[in-house]
């Protein structure tokens, strides 16, 4: 149950600081308007692929049953 906390929690911090930073940035140039979620998640994506997400996920989960 540890382990299942300490990765939602490294998973959530990241997306998390995405979304600040995307709200911020819209606002900051006047775009009210759009919806931060259009942004953010192909943002997202991108992060969640270039490091790797599903591998990373499916290790921890496999090293958590092994020991």
């Amino acid at each position: 149950l540890r382990t299942a906390f300490q990765m939602g929690f490294l998973l959530f911090v990241p997306f998390n600081l995405i979304d600040l930073v995307d709200a911020t940035v819209l606002m900051s140039r006047g775009m009210m308007m759009k919806p931060p979620t259009t942004v953010a998640l192909p943002l997202k994506l991108l992060l969640f692929v270039l490091v790797d997400g599903w591998a990373l996920i499916s290790r921890s989960l496999l090293q958590s049953f092994a020991t």
